[in-house]
């Protein structure tokens, strides 16, 4: 079938495509339905479903025969270790984490804060956890004490599972000294924490609270996976809220399982045995999609990767990843492509590693600027394909169904809506927008099994942030237009959608004209207020290693390139060069915040920033184009 014919089998019977898809998953009883609309706009698929995630990912494929498969490559360039560890293995270990965390009271339902870096035991320990029906929440490994004591307080785990540091390039993160701060400052207390102690620092222990992890596990009995009701949550993901309280998305276990083998085959065309490598972070949603269960669920080889796109130690480590690994499918953030690029623009870091193995690069977690693709394209010379999704949805909504029909690329655009995603594009009084008009993108209800089903504890917070704005649709948060033949192409976040004198403009339309001057490595576009047009823009540009021209040479023809491909009602005119944009953790550039800062307004850090140093430099950057606010 082409895309075109599965879609349509999909609009025509959405129940019936997904419970075809439902039978890829070993359920330990079937569900005979998929969809409960009783409390809609809250839904519900595979409820009367009874189906186990650690079997699904684990333990069917060990009894398939196939123990010996490699399931995970733990690949650390910066302790300078590789390790693989086959499905029997993995199997074992989690066996064992399940029955140390069931010895210590952890039943279905308890919930159990993931505090790792990137390291095969921040999945043994999801997988434990599915193992015995408990609600998983990672978090982010290094993040501050304040921002875990929230998502405790929240979550309120009974159990901890931490490693005792993580490592960066050039220092040791101490994980257990912020844990023991976290735990200090929640209210709610865990019962339990078990810590991985690592070679290169151990942490002391608690009495009373703390455990070794290993000593437990080994003393362990194992135990037998427990089905839950396929609405039964695996895990909360916290994802920053516009009001600074983190926004804790509950994941339902049997449409997860389902949505996520069916996008292995169909979009990312891949099979078992395959290596796949998303090059994320396990406290990121791409983690827990793509890095843990997606790929051991479809029965292949997961890389799981403690490094940098550069600086570990070079800018060819992702080759030699792929090189070492015969990764077929790469999944990254366009923010790693772009380091790479501005620190080995000609790529002659490749030279030296033989990817032929590589079929598909894989982009998401924010706007794939179309000079960056054409770089990779030109570069790695397989298809480099965008995606489009969030956290809330856990997988694809628009993309290039490359396990069905490999669609043109139109630079861009991430393509186009996959099964279970009817996107429209909306103005803010709900109507539908024409083709090639800037609008709200929305996504009618129901979303597809595997979504957000609700907030942790916060079930009206949901509906007023998501379902309220548009009644009968999920707002995405997202700016964008859809063109005649259906391709979408996603502009902004709705926030980043600026007015300038009256003119609804894109910044991501700004940022794809600077991304094209041949001196810009990366750049970002925020609206900062104005008192005669309302908003302008402001330009932020990162240059390439290696150019050495007068800076206000550049901006002034930055500024050109705008007038001449978007026109004068842009009134671009301020443009600055910095030497870093401020970040999360994940690579999103943080615009919203440069934006307050612009406008001389209070905001609350970002507990997801990389650097907070970062934004003295962008407001010293302000102060030099003369932004009244910014001097205040």
């Amino acid at each position: 079938m082409r895309y075109a014919e599965v879609y349509e089998s999909w609009q025509q019977d959405p129940e019936r495509f997904w419970l075809t898809a439902a039978q890829s998953i070993d359920w330990d009883h079937a569900p005979s339905r998929t969809l409960d609309a009783t409390r809609a706009p809250l839904y519900d698929w595979f409820a009367d479903g009874q189906v186990n995630g650690c079997w699904n990912a684990v333990d069917r494929h060990v009894a398939a025969g196939h123990g010996e498969r490699v399931a995970i490559i733990h690949d650390s360039p910066i302790t300078g270790t590789v390790t693989k560890i086959t499905y029997a293995e993995l199997q074992h270990k989690v066996t064992r984490l399940a029955g140390a965390l069931s010895a210590r009271g952890v039943v279905k339902g308890d919930r159990v804060v993931i505090y790792m870096p990137m390291v095969p035991e921040a999945l043994v320990g999801m997988l434990a956890c599915a193992r015995i029906g408990a609600v998983h929440s990672v978090v982010f490994g290094g993040f501050a004490a304040h921002e875990l004591a929230v998502r405790i307080d929240d979550a309120r785990p009974k159990a901890v599972l931490a490693a005792s540091c993580g490592i960066e390039p050039g220092r040791v993160v101490h994980y257990k000294p912020l844990l023991d701060s976290a735990i200090e400052q929640a209210t709610h207390k865990p019962d339990i924490c078990l810590i991985f102690q690592r070679e290169q620092e151990r942490a002391p222990l608690i009495p009373g609270r703390d455990e070794d992890w290993e000593e437990a596990s080994a003393a362990a009995e194992p135990v037998d996976c427990l089905p839950v009701e396929g609405n039964h949550p695996a895990y909360i993901l916290y994802t920053s809220g516009t009001t600074g309280a983190p926004k804790g998305v509950v994941r339902p276990t049997g449409g997860h399982l389902v949505a996520l083998d069916w996008t292995m085959t169909n979009i990312y065309d891949v099979a078992p045995g395959d290596v796949f490598w998303a090059a994320s972070d396990v406290g990121w949603v791409v983690g827990h999609s793509y890095i843990c269960y997606a790929p051991l669920i479809h029965g292949c080889t997961t890389v799981v990767f403690e490094g940098k796109p550069v600086g570990t130690p070079d800018p060819g480590t992702f080759w030699r990843v792929i090189a070492d690994h015969g990764v077929k499918v790469l999944f990254t953030a366009p923010t790693a492509f772009r380091a790479i690029k501005r620190e080995d623009p000609a790529g002659e870091y490749l030279k030296a590693h033989d990817i032929s193995s590589l079929k598909t690069l894989f982009l998401a977690g924010e706007r794939a600027d179309p000079d960056t693709v054409r770089w990779a394209e030109t570069l790695l010379q397989v298809p480099v394909i965008d995606h489009w999704w969030q956290t809330e949805t856990g997988y694809t909504i628009v993309g290039n169904p490359m396990g069905i029909e490999p669609l043109p690329v139109k630079t861009g655009s991430p393509t186009v809506p996959m099964p279970g995603y009817e996107v429209h594009i909306l103005d803010d009084g709900g109507h539908e927008v024409p083709a090639g008009t800037l609008g709200a993108v929305a996504i009618k209800l129901p979303l597809p099994p595997g979504t957000v089903s609700t907030l942790w504890n916060a079930e009206d917070r949901f509906v007023k942030s998501y379902l309220s704005t548009f009644p009968g649709y999920y707002e995405t948060g997202d700016a964008g237009m859809m063109d005649e033949d259906g391709y979408l192409y996603i502009m902004a976040r709705t926030d980043d959608v600026i007015n300038v004198a009256g003119h609804r403009l894109s910044t991501g339309g700004m940022e794809e004209v600077l991304a094209d001057h041949p001196d810009v490595a990366e750049c970002a576009v925020i609206g900062a207020a104005d008192a005669l047009k309302g908003q302008v823009p402001v330009g932020f540009v990162c240059l390439t290693k290696g150019v050495d021209r007068p800076h206000d040479d550049i901006t002034r023809e930055c500024v050109a390139r705008v007038r001449d491909q978007i026109g004068p009602v842009a009134a671009f005119k301020c443009c600055v060069v910095v030497d870093r944009l401020p970040k999360t953790r994940s690579g999103k550039i943080l615009r919203a915040t440069m934006a307050r800062l612009a406008d001389g307004e209070g905001f609350k850090m970002p507990a997801t920033i990389d650097d907070p140093a970062i934004l003295d430099e962008i407001k010293t950057a302000l102060q030099t184009l003369g932004l009244a606010a910014a001097k205040s």
